[in-house]
């Protein structure tokens, strides 16, 4: 027989729940910027594959000139053409840009990848220490409450 808790018993502790949330809201999110990086890794990907090998020059015009891929219908819903229309218009400037940097769309390729995935980590180091610090504080709850109150007495 299994006993139910009383009218005073909780399950969970409030600190627990905090925690809990805390940590729901750190994965969620995660999985939001692993997301938006990846995606913008593909259409970067997608971009520079479309250019000629060797040639940055005409790039601009390439990328412009590129019928936008189809979105799965899950995307469809989230992510606006229009939005992806104008990333492609700043994409294709850049690339007319740099064309005179860098010899090919794979050299470019090879530096931006590592970077935006460095850049990744930077922002997932930054949400977990936030997650943790939110996790320090939902654990000393009752000790700040109790602080801020000795203080406004």
């Amino acid at each position: 027989m299994s006993q139910q808790p009383g009218k005073g018993e909780n399950l969970l502790t409030r600190q627990q729940l905090q925690s809990a949330r805390a940590g729901g809201l750190t994965a969620l999110l995660a999985a939001g910027w692993t997301g938006l990086v990846w995606l913008t890794h593909q259409v970067t990907g997608w971009l520079l594959g479309a250019v000629d090998a060797g040639s940055l020059r005409d790039a601009g015009s390439a990328v412009g000139g590129l019928p936008m891929p189809p979105l799965p219908d899950a995307l469809a819903l989230w992510i606006d053409t229009a939005w992806l229309g104008g990333l492609q218009a700043w994409s294709a400037g850049l690339l007319g840009w740099l064309g005179a940097v860098l010899p090919s769309g794979d050299a470019l390729m090879a530096w931006v990848g590592p970077l935006l995935w460095v850049g990744w980590g930077l922002g997932l180091l930054t949400l977990l220490a936030l997650a943790g610090l939110t996790h320090l504080l939902a654990g000393r709850g009752p000790a700040l409450k109790q602080a801020l109150q000795s203080v406004r007495a």
